[in-house]
Order: C-alpha cells, then structure tokens, then sequence
C-alpha cells in the first residue's frame, strides 16, 4: 500500500511533472523503484492513486485556464447550434481542434491499454523511455529555433485557430500517443508535435496544455467512478491526499512553465531526462 507520506511525495510529483515535459508517469514508476519503496505498479490502489491525480490535475488546468474553456466550449455550443463552424469563429474552430486531436490517443488508449499497463512494473523500460523522451526534446528545441514566430498579434486561441488544420491537429493528436508510455512527456510529444507542423513555440505550448484537460480528464472519468466504490478507504484516503497535492503542484508549475517558456528553453529539460533515464538504466541493469 501507499503511506500518507509516499502520497504526499507522488502526488506533488505527479502535479508538477505532468505539466514539465519530464514525464509524471515515468516518474511515478521510477522513484518508487529507486527508493525500494514496496508499491505494486498494477495493484488497483495505485491504479486508483494514478486516476485521483490525474484528475486533479486537469481539473486544477480547468480552472486556471477557466476563462479561456468558457470561450472554447460556448465556441463548440455556437457551432452546433448553427450547424456549421464559420471561418471567423476561431474560438469554435479551436474547440474542435482539440476534439479531434484528442481521437488518436483515446482510441490508442483504449485498444492497447492492457499492453501500456505492462510497462508500469519495468522500471528498465521506463527509464529508456525517460532517456529516449529527452533526445526527443532535444530535437524539439532543434524545430523551435527555425519556427516562425507568432503570426499577428491578438489572442494566441485565435492564432492557433486560423494557423491549424484538421489535419494539423490529428498528427499533434498521433505524436500524443507516443505519451502513454511511462517515460515520455505529454507536454514534450504535443509541443513536439506542434512544431512539426508549424506552430511557434508559444503556440505550441498553449495548444499542448489546453489538450491536457480534456485528455487527462476523460483518462481519469473513465476508472475513477469503478476504483471510488471498490471499498478501500485506506486507498481511497491516500489517493484523496495525493490528488490535493497534484493539484497545489499543477497550479504551480502552471503558473511557472507559462512565463518560462516565454523566453527560455527545453533543453534543461532535455538534458535532465537523457542523465536521469541513463543513471536509473544503470543502477537497474547493473
């Protein structure tokens, strides 16, 4: 089982690397493993643990973006209302946009979930994912250094809205998918993605932490009602305390990343996951 102090530690962790393109889960698999804490990776109350900060998080992204989504979702409501999305109504346009860039992983997730779960009790496999996951932020920041920079000025949804196709969104959809194994970022593949079909970095940023909601937060509704009503109180407690966690952490590192990658890098980021995947390959393998 999970002690109050291991869900303290797990669920900031997990609210502040899921939003860093540093990998949450990956995290959530290999310090455990490090620490030779006695955690079952596919035991339904760290299933349940996962699910609740999971959950947090994207709720915590709801409504620090609350302003935004009631945009967005009156956006979605207006186009089907009038049974069309207009080319001037970029806020409706964005909200299919994240509609259909959130298909690939849902239906990824749900036809191969048995086969991503597996991974959770390999911290070897984990810990090359991690390294893999920084050489693919590497070659992101190679892509943001020759990516055009915000078109026009005005809001970055409007942008984004007029900048990104049907198709464009899809494939920022796929590189997502790459995300359900424990070790890559979230953040890292749909930034990625983003600036493999030409948005600005910023741009890119802001698209990837809008998707973030709607695709943690189907994830998590799809297992939280089944583990809520399992009847373990003690899991259920610890997974309520980690979730407050995740959520003070989310806000942070929301707050944080939005000014940071205003004018900075990934390659701090790139560089820790590459060291931190190598030295945790090493130390299981040797």
């Amino acid at each position: 089982m999970i002690s109050i102090f291991q869900a303290i530690i797990l669920g900031g962790l997990q609210g502040v690397s899921e939003l860093f393109p540093i990998s949450s889960l990956g995290h959530s698999v290999l310090l455990p493993a490090i620490l030779g804490w006695r955690i079952e990776q596919n035991a339904n109350y760290f299933l349940m643990f996962i699910v609740a900060t999971h959950f947090a998080t994207a709720l915590t992204l709801f409504l620090y973006y609350w302003a935004d989504w009631k945009r967005i979702i009156a956006g979605i409501f207006r186009s089907l209302k009038e049974r069309e999305i207009r080319a001037d109504d970029l806020s409706a346009k964005l909200g299919w946009l994240l509609i259909v860039a959130t298909v690939p992983v849902g239906i990824a997730g749900l036809l191969f979930e048995k086969t991503f779960k597996a991974f959770f009790e390999a911290p070897v496999y984990v810990a090359a994912f991690l390294a893999l996951n920084g050489i693919m932020l590497l070659a992101a920041e190679a892509l943001r250094k020759r990516a055009k920079a915000p078109a026009g000025a005005g809001n970055a949804d409007e942008r984004i809205g007029s900048e990104l196709s049907w198709g464009k969104a899809v494939k920022v959809g796929l590189m997502q998918v790459i995300a359900l194994l424990p070790g890559f970022s979230r953040t890292g593949s749909t930034i990625s993605g983003g600036l493999l079909v030409g948005l600005s970095h910023e741009d890119a940023l802001r698209f990837s932490f809008l998707l973030a909601t709607p695709v943690i937060a189907a994830a998590a509704l799809l297992e939280l009602p089944g583990l809520a009503f399992s009847g373990q109180g003690y899991a259920i407690l610890t997974a309520l305390i980690g979730a407050v966690c995740a959520a003070l952490g989310a806000w942070l590192s929301a707050r944080f990343l939005t000014r940071y990658f205003k004018t900075n890098k990934l390659t701090p980021f790139a560089v820790y996951c590459v060291l931190a995947g190598l030295i945790c390959l090493a130390v299981f393998t040797l």
